[in-house]
């Protein structure tokens, strides 16, 4: 009787951690991969999944949690995926078009908002990125599959866990 119940527990700490690894590429769909779409004020509409982003140009970038440690992500930075969707960006990026933003929507509702400007390397040299690993590994369920990570911050508020949707919009009175 013991035996077995030391055979089940050892099958279990084999099975277990590899579903762990797999359950942030599905977290909330059912079995189905996580997107994030990019919608709104686009040329090309995008639908990403893990495998899409992981053949996009990958980055780093180090941002503390809310204890004030320090981590490092990896993913695409958000220039990237809004090159690929034809956001308005660098010289394009004046008069109104200043007036676009990034709502960026998670899982659970939550919502935070940045201005283009702030995102393109013609007016910073900060780099946020759409992380999908921490410290090398697949980000843990219920901050993955995908994160905005914004490096540099003092509060990490508008680093967002689970998200769903980068929209572009245009601010109207």
């Amino acid at each position: 009787m013991k035996r077995r119940f030391f055979v089940l527990v050892a099958i279990f700490c084999l099975v277990l951690p590899s579903a762990w690894a797999q359950a942030p590429q599905t977290a909330s769909t059912g079995g189905q991969p996580a997107v994030v779409k990019v919608t709104g004020e686009v040329l090309t509409p995008l639908t990403l999944t893990a495998t899409d982003l992981a053949a996009m140009p990958r980055t780093t970038a180090v941002a503390k949690d809310k204890q004030g440690v320090p981590h490092t992500f990896s993913g695409v930075a958000l220039s990237e995926i809004f090159n690929k969707a034809g956001v308005t960006t660098g010289r394009q990026l004046r008069g109104e078009n200043l007036a676009k933003y990034l709502l960026v929507t998670c899982a659970d509702g939550y919502q935070v908002v940045f201005s283009l400007a702030e995102l393109d390397s013609s007016f910073t040299d900060r780099v946020v990125i759409l992380a999908d690993q921490i410290e090398g590994r697949p980000l843990p369920a219920g901050t993955g599959p995908f994160r905005i990570v914004v490096p540099g911050e003092k509060k990490p508020a508008r680093n967002c866990f689970q998200v769903t949707t980068l929209a572009i919009r245009f601010a109207k009175e």
